[in-house]
């Protein structure tokens, strides 16, 4: 058994950090969870343009008796994304001698920062509505959004042959997703069966019309007579996030970092110490940018 040192100490405290920072991030993610997530545990840095790589279109060709087959040379396509957001939540922590022992302490400290990353990551994916350009907006700005609306979005997915076994979304405001649950012929028993009846106790919408219903507090909102609120349906490979490993800091610099990786995700946890406050300083840092995959896989919802 190894001796107990203040080094030891150190580098437990940012692994206890890290351990706790990213399943809390997950948690809090609506968008994030939903879209093509592409990671590599290759370091990076801002600027980095990154290479997604998209499936190549193929014909099938119909082979005669005694014939050849037909030798295609498919490109394989790729998509750019930037890598150009690196967020981070810095926070001080004046004695942590405290957190290793009330680790619930821990988590007062980390919630705060981690949910101001995941706000970031919601928005500027969402944001990403006015890239979706193949697909004309369904819907009405300024106006309750009905069911014939999310009717005409699911036939455009389709129309945009989205593979009939890829999960599609529809991602709303509180607003929108308030009139969801308020149609009637979804939110009743006797016409919706045990979804409606879900839908007026619960509060929760489901599945509708072959999509999975979200909401989320970060919609984009333009104009102001009328307001248009830009919701979004799409399906998984519409949008990519593409997250990569930010460098570990300068030895001997007196910094220590840690990397919490969970499912396409990952993010770095780096504690150093304020002479100034004489505290520690905890930041929780990712390097991600995202992007529009295959235009005709999404398409606005206005509401």
């Amino acid at each position: 058994m190894g001796a107990i040192t203040s080094t030891n100490v150190a580098n437990a405290l940012v692994k206890l950090v890290a351990a706790d920072a990213l399943p809390a991030l997950m948690g809090n993610l609506v968008m994030g969870n939903l879209v093509n997530r592409d990671y590599e545990p290759a370091f990076a840095n801002a600027g980095d343009t990154i290479n997604v790589p998209l499936p190549p279109p193929m014909v099938a060709n119909n082979i005669a008796e005694g014939g050849t087959v037909t030798l295609q040379n498919p490109t394989l396509n790729a998509a750019q994304i930037t890598l150009d957001t690196h967020a981070e939540a810095s926070f001080l922590i004046p004695d942590v001698t405290k957190v290793l022992a009330v680790p619930d302490l821990l988590k007062l400290y980390m919630q705060p920062a981690v949910v101001a990353i995941a706000e970031s990551i919601e928005t500027n994916l969402l944001n990403l509505y006015a890239s979706f350009t193949t697909n004309a907006p369904v819907g009405t700005g300024g106006t309750t959004i009905v069911e014939d609306t999310v009717d005409a979005a699911e036939t455009a997915l389709f129309s945009a042959k989205v593979p009939p076994s890829a999960n599609k979304y529809l991602v709303v405001d509180s607003n929108t997703y308030s009139a969801l649950r308020q149609i009637p012929r979804f939110s009743e028993f006797n016409t919706a069966g045990e979804a409606g009846l879900r839908a007026l106790v619960d509060g929760a919408v489901g599945k509708m019309k072959d999509f999975y219903i979200f909401r989320s507090q970060f919609i984009a909102h333009t104009g102001s007579s009328p307001v248009i609120t830009h919701n979004l349906a799409f399906s998984r490979d519409a949008i990519g996030l593409v997250v990569r490993r930010l460098p570990q800091p300068l030895p001997g610099t007196g910094a220590i970092a840690e990397y919490a990786e969970l499912g396409s995700f990952g993010m770095r946890v780096t504690m150093s110490y304020q002479p100034n406050t004489l505290a520690q300083q905890f930041t929780v840092d990712v390097l991600y940018g995202c992007g529009v995959l295959q235009n005709p896989f999404g398409v606005q919802v206005y509401s």
